[in-house]
């Protein structure tokens, strides 16, 4: 079995985290108190790629949960869901990090970290073959940020072979939870971009306007948001869950998806995705689901698509299908959106199909884009940030945690250099003579080869 450890940290992380554990569990027949309900075989067949199996056919989620302050923690306990957790995988302290990721990253988190390590490590031994972690946080607040990609860079030291994924919720443009988001978000972009191996990057707006737009919920929740990230998060470890004609896991996932190290932000989306009164009226077929997916208003980020070029893009569908039918459409739809899609990396799009649909529905997709779109997102944060770094604003809360100002320089200039990679693979062209001619080095050349 390859099994996956799930780690996740501050308010949002645990809320997201937690609607993920309602969603898989219910696609594995398990109730709120670990015992199995379900009606197939195939439910229990890898069930060991999330959790574990106690005695007397209880299963408890392989799930880490890490908070600097109770609250959230509590209020898990006494969900529907609380009893489910190991208590012991709770991890948390009193003093909460105060939306400031020095204290995540260097005082309150830092003194917190070896027992979540502990924890995690006793998580790992108990697998047979572990496949990798993946990290649901926030990076714009203080715990989810700061702790959260300590805990990465702890990670990716001590399990250098593993993959490790972050599901990261990113400022968005309108909505911002806290004053000093531009700061924490710079800082963790900085961190993510050397420990993480995939990050799929979803932002509230983009959620709220799913909500509205396409659900037509008028007044929606968090619940409502949560879920739709769920789906999502549940989609891309679908394969490893169930069988399929096509498999993919997190490593096929990451060679497939990241063409250069650095660029490994996602943007997810998922299919279909219909208001209540709608759905008598639409049918599910796979070109109606691959027309949605790739649709700017299903994106999870708040980025337009139509504003970059796709790099690489995986679809994970589920549900029983024509692969045939599936394949035609992936052409399809390359061919028809040439310019969107770079050519120097010939059939970027991956497939995967599984044949366990989610509950409630005949079939679905889940989508991942690499695209250089995303570079919007980095510099809205920037421009932000530097407005406020101008001023040194609310510098001296991170100061007095021990940081440096050049932390923050460092932070902001390894985030300038991704936009400028994203920017400069937009605009590659196929004939890499242009570049030569001028005397410059083609993306992806190394300089030292050019005259």
């Amino acid at each position: 079995m390859r099994e996956i450890v799930h780690i996740q940290v501050g308010r949002c992380g645990n809320q997201i985290g937690s609607k993920f554990w309602e969603v898989i569990s219910d696609e594995h027949g398990i109730d709120p108190n670990g015992c199995y309900h379900g009606d197939s075989d195939l439910q229990l067949e890898r069930i060991n790629v999330f959790f574990n199996e106690a005695s007397c056919l209880k299963f408890v989620p392989r799930a880490i949960l890490v908070d600097l302050e109770p609250g959230t923690l509590d209020a898990i306990r006494g969900g529907p869901f609380g009893t489910i957790f190991r208590p012991d995988n709770m991890v948390y302290a009193s003093s909460g990090a105060g939306n400031n990721w020095a204290k995540g990253y260097y005082t309150e988190g830092a003194d917190l970290l070896e027992s979540v390590l502990d924890v995690i490590r006793k998580e790992a031994e108990g697998c047979d073959c572990l496949q990798g972690f993946q990290l649901v946080h926030s990076v714009g607040g203080g715990t989810g940020s700061g702790l959260g990609t300590l805990l990465l860079a702890n990670l990716s030291e001590e399990y250098p072979d593993r993959i490790s994924v972050t599901y990261s919720v990113v400022p968005s443009p309108k909505v911002s939870d806290t004053v000093v988001e531009p700061y924490n978000a710079t800082l963790s972009v900085n961190q993510l971009i050397e420990n993480s191996i995939q990050s799929y990057c979803i932002d509230n707006e983009a959620l709220y306007d799913i909500c509205f737009r396409t659900l037509k919920l008028k007044t929606p929740t968090y619940g409502d948001l949560n879920h739709l990230v769920s789906s999502t998060m549940s989609g891309v470890t679908t394969c490893l869950r169930f069988p399929g004609q096509l498999n993919a896991d997190l490593r096929k996932l990451a060679v497939n998806m990241v063409p250069f190290p650095r660029l490994h932000f996602f943007m997810p989306g998922f299919a279909p995705l219909t208001s209540r009164g709608c759905q008598p009226y639409r049918a599910l077929t796979v070109p109606e689901l691959t027309q949605q997916m790739f649709d700017a208003k299903n994106m999870m980020a708040a980025c337009d698509p139509r504003h970059g070029r796709y790099l690489t893009v995986a679809a994970i569908f589920r549900g029983r299908m024509s692969m045939k039918e599936v394949d035609e459409q992936m052409l399809n739809v390359q061919k028809k959106n040439k310019d969107f899609f770079v050519e120097w990396i010939p059939n970027n799009v991956k497939t995967a199909v599984c044949d366990i649909p989610p509950r409630g529905l005949k079939m679905s997709a889940t989508f991942i884009g690499n695209t250089t779109a995303i570079q919007e997102l980095f510099k809205r944060i920037s421009e932000q940030f530097s407005s406020m770094f101008r001023r040194r604003a609310f510098l001296h809360w991170y100061t007095g945690e021990g940081m440096d100002e050049n932390d923050f320089t460092e932070a902001d200039n390894n985030m300038s250099d991704l936009i400028s990679e994203y920017q400069q693979y937009q605009d590659a062209t196929t004939n890499d003579q242009e570049f030569e001619e001028e005397g410059e080095a083609a993306p992806g050349d190394d300089v030292s080869d050019v005259a």
